[in-house]
């Protein structure tokens, strides 16, 4: 069933679980997301990027629009990471459930009066919004945050920032980053934060940049003939611990690119012959169903719907 991102992180934060929102591109993707969803009885949020709504545009949307209609789970159409204000108009007109405005590069005030433009928007037609308050850095799409320049989120604005927008959820910087390389070992997470801002706050919290980059899919995505640096993700003990305390939307990209790509890469070199696409793709959203499994358990998500 397509419902709104309230309705399905309202209950997450109160029953103290996670929600994946997990980002698509294809066809392939949104059916790993959704079908394991339905099998595993869990709500899940589907994101597009303003980039997958260039690559794929209302013809993805639908696609994401009619497996969440006729699945028997909550599923939200969520946009990731909207610069504008039109940008949101333009998702909302496409049939989203749920809207990002991310206006953190600027000051505060002006983050308030663009994410309030959007939410008023948003709520005349039913649909709820996620705003952003701090910086994560990092690298996605046409995000390019530098260390120096990301700041973690202030528990005393962001009760602030949540009173004057009417925010329905609020991403914030507590040490995740976009990308794959989150950082030397084990990135540091400030639980301490959260639990501050969670008890100031009574919505749903937002984790940007939560891929756990797992090392068997690194090794195999090199083993299979990729290149990749020292991948490092968010540890699934963090991600547990932040959703008892707010955490109830739970972003997740990168993992779903890395065991795309394995999947295609693994079922190429075992038939390098091989150009029926049904055999290329099928591998890889196989690869990425069992990385999505995985990130609900962790979640804490299987079975609450």
């Amino acid at each position: 069933m397509l419902v709104t991102g309230n309705d399905i992180l309202i209950p997450a934060r109160a029953g103290h679980y996670g929600v994946g929102s997990f980002n698509t591109n294809n066809m392939e993707i949104t059916q790993a997301i959704i079908h394991t969803a339905e099998r595993l009885r869990s709500p899940v949020m589907v994101q597009m990027s303003e980039g997958a709504i260039k690559y794929g545009g209302q013809d993805l949307a639908n696609i994401v629009i009619d497996l969440a209609k006729r699945a028997t789970v909550p599923v939200a159409l969520h946009l990731d990471h909207g610069s504008s204000y039109e940008s949101a108009l333009k998702a909302i007109k496409m049939g989203f459930t749920s809207i990002m405005i991310d206006a953190s590069h600027h000051s505060f005030d002006e983050n308030v009066k663009e994410t309030k433009r959007v939410v008023e928007a948003a709520h005349a037609m039913g649909i709820s919004v996620e705003s952003e308050l701090g910086r994560l850095g990092g690298i996605e799409e046409h995000i390019v945050v530098d260390e120096k320049d990301a700041f973690l989120t202030d528990p005393e604005e962001a009760v602030q920032f949540i009173e004057q927008t009417g925010t329905d959820y609020l991403a914030i910087a507590i040490g995740t980053s976009h990308g794959a390389f989150k950082g030397k070992g084990r990135p540091y997470i400030d639980h301490a934060r959260i639990e501050k801002i969670a008890s100031l706050t009574g919505i749903p919290l937002v984790a940007h940049g939560s891929s756990g980059v797992p090392q068997e899919i690194v090794e195999r995505f090199r083993a299979a003939g990729g290149q990749i640096g020292e991948a490092a993700g968010i540890a699934d003990e963090d991600l547990q611990r932040a959703t008892q305390f707010g955490i109830a939307k739970v972003n997740v990209d990168t993992d779903l690119r890395l065991a795309s790509t394995v999947g295609i890469r693994e079922a190429l070199m075992a038939n390098p012959k091989e150009f029926d696409p049904r055999k290329i793709f099928g591998p890889a959203r196989d690869v990425m169903s069992q990385v999505i499994e995985h990130k609900m358990r962790v979640l804490g998500s299987v079975g609450k719907a």
